[in-house]
């Protein structure tokens, strides 16, 4: 059987206290979907907003708040392109084979997985590792590592890999559904620019308004 689900690289929680979150080891993966845990949702919303937060780049941007929350949110709230590190995680349980995406890949970024079905065939998800994804008339096939000479791959038909796709966005859209929710209670004043915000850096449809 071979899954597919969108996960948030997670570079670790410690010291974090300004809403619940879960302890994660650096370098881990987070599972997004609607069925997270509250800290787990807080532990996405915190990751997102770290990885956006640079500041060396706060010129012509409104200043920084003092106030530790403020200040936590800026990049979020400011930057103009949003970006969440991570991607979309394949397993072969038959074989226990992963295919995890690599540094500097984002969960924006998802859409190239259309080029290998519809356009030129073949992407690539990010480095160390830096896995490969190739078209092969009705099947992918998936290298885990092309820098490895041995690396394991994984092989699924075209169809089941629309299919798996078409899940991992229903994935990301609970997941927001969550952080809609999420920002309301733990960021009252900044819920809807917090969640507008976790939509973009998703490369998500904001949702509706009218909580």
């Amino acid at each position: 059987m071979i899954t597919l689900h969108p996960v948030l690289e997670i570079l670790g929680t410690r010291d974090f206290d300004l809403w619940p979150v879960v302890e994660s080891e650096p370098y881990g993966f987070l599972l997004l979907s609607g069925r997270l845990g509250t800290a787990e949702v807080g532990t996405a919303v915190m990751r997102i907003a770290e990885y956006n937060s640079d500041e060396t780049a706060d010129e012509g941007r409104p200043p920084r708040p003092t106030d530790p929350l403020g200040s936590f949110l800026h990049g979020l709230l400011t930057v103009e392109e949003l970006s969440a590190a991570g991607g979309l995680r394949v397993t072969d349980t038959a074989t226990g084979v992963t295919l995890l995406p690599g540094c500097c890949n984002g969960l924006e970024e998802r859409r190239d997985w259309f080029e290998v079905l519809d356009g030129d065939g073949w992407a690539g998800f990010g480095h160390d590792p830096s896995p490969l994804a190739e078209r092969v008339g009705d099947a992918v096939r998936l290298t885990v590592d092309v820098e490895r000479a041995d690396s394991p791959v994984i092989e699924l038909p075209v169809t089941d890999l629309r299919r798996l796709l078409a899940d991992a966005e229903r994935d990301l859209t609970g997941f927001l559904r969550l952080a809609d929710e999420w920002t309301a209670r733990y960021v009252p004043d900044h819920a809807t620019a917090v969640t507008g915000a976790l939509a973009r850096a998703l490369a998500l449809p904001a949702p509706a308004e009218g909580r």
